[in-house]
């Protein structure tokens, strides 16, 4: 027997014979035993790039919209959180997309409107009227959103039906460090990039990252379709809406962060605004790189708790921030709680439903990331206009604390819905 952080746990078996129906390829007898990171490696890579366009901009887009096109931080919370809602509204389609037609041209499908989106950024700086020029970048931003809606989609149901699903956290984790890890580099390198060759500069960038991500999906290990009947949309909820409440709740702080970090900063009279982020995203990779087989080893519910205790923490240190560097390290906390909150969700959600379902799963789990994302983020304008910036991390504090609350509900075995 094997546990996630035994050597041997990095080993699976591939079948080479054609597919058939009604199977789980992930699973199906094979003759040659593959390291999983060479198998993982490519869908980590396109990953990794895809979210390189999405962290490019991050750093600057709050500043762009609040300070060059004058709108105020509603609108920078619409302008944040446009991306994650045109995802979660088509969560649904990707995730059918990636069921019946393979992952693989689900993730073709996403880079390409990602570099458009790319595209529409640098179009939005050429048109001078402030409203026309933020309605471009709306445009852009729903187009990304598109985008990351089919890549992570197909890119999750990939690396699960090459590892198997008693692997799924493992998929998940790796998965994530590539997202964040992009994150983290794309935010100082996008403020490197717009001091240098301005906002146009940043948004070729941001096309020209999943343009190059395309290439690496031609040496990534095919999979087929998996056959069978499928569950319907409806039930599928009705399975993982929990874990997804509590991946919608603890992403709260995710979302604060990086809507109105920049911002806060600024305010405050702080450098280094991009650090928040960096941060944020450094600490969530070495949190994967540690714990990341954790989920899989005791339980998603169980290390959902503990994840949701330290993003708790952090947010409330974000909120209660008197300097730059104790926003930093509090945003480093945040992430390095929120590191495992999707993997320890995600093995409670990925264990309710068939593998014939999986990437729509898969879309209606990572729907609720989204759901946070295009509507709780623009509701924490709200507050912010009311309240000001602090008041965006003392609510997501509270989610956090909701999320602890579910994971509780998950571990104590009284969720009907658990198979």
């Amino acid at each position: 027997m094997t546990t996630p952080n035994d050597p041997r746990s990095l080993l699976v078996t591939t079948n080479t014979s054609p597919p058939v129906p009604r199977t789980d390829q992930a699973s199906a007898p094979a003759s040659n035993a593959v390291p999983l990171w060479k198998l993982l490696a490519p869908i980590c890579a396109l990953v990794f790039l895809e979210f390189l366009a999405i962290g490019l901009p991050l750093p600057i887009l709050p500043v762009h919209v609040h300070g060059t096109l004058g709108f105020g931080s509603w609108v920078v919370g619409l302008a944040i959180g446009a991306q994650s809602f045109a995802t979660l509204l088509t969560r649904h389609g990707a995730g059918t997309w990636s069921d019946r037609r393979g992952p693989r041209r689900a993730t073709v499908l996403g880079l390409g409107l990602s570099a458009l989106a790319g595209a529409m950024y640098a179009l939005s700086y050429a048109v001078p009227l402030p409203s026309a020029s933020l309605a471009v970048l709306l445009v852009g931003r729903i187009l990304l959103g598109l985008g990351e809606s089919f890549v992570i989609t197909g890119a999750l149901s990939w690396g699960v039906a090459l590892a198997g699903r008693e692997r799924s956290g493992v998929v998940m984790s790796w998965v994530g460090i590539a997202m964040y890890g992009a994150i983290a580099a794309g935010a100082p390198l996008g403020a490197l990039l717009h001091a240098r060759y301005g906002f146009a500069g940043m948004s070729s960038a941001s096309a020209l990252a999943p343009l190059s991500a395309l290439g690496v999906v031609a040496v990534a290990r095919a999979v087929q379709p998996v056959g069978g009947a499928r569950v319907p949309f409806y039930r599928v909820i009705g399975l993982i809406w929990l874990p997804g409440l509590g991946l919608m709740l603890s992403a709260f702080g995710f979302g604060a962060i990086a809507a109105f970090s920049t911002l806060r900063f600024a305010s405050e009279g702080w450098s280094h605004a991009a650090l928040a982020m960096t941060a944020f995203g450094s600490a969530y990779v070495l949190a994967r790189l540690l714990f990341g087989g954790l989920p899989d080893r005791f339980g998603g519910a169980r290390i959902a708790m503990a994840s949701a205790a330290v993003a708790a923490m952090g947010q409330l240190g974000m909120w209660l921030a008197t300097s730059g560097a104790m926003a930093v390290a509090a945003a480093a906390l945040t992430g390095f709680g929120f590191s495992l909150a999707f993997p320890s969700f995600g093995v409670e959600a990925i264990r309710r439903v068939p593998p014939q379902s999986r990437g729509v799963a898969l879309g209606a789990y990572t729907a609720c990331f989204d759901l946070t994302m295009g509507v709780g983020v623009p509701l924490l304008g709200f507050v912010v206009g009311i309240s000001g910036y602090g008041a965006a991390f003392a609510v997501s504090a509270l989610m956090a604390l909701a999320s602890l609350a579910i994971a509780a509900v998950l571990s104590s075995g009284i969720d009907r819905s658990a198979p």
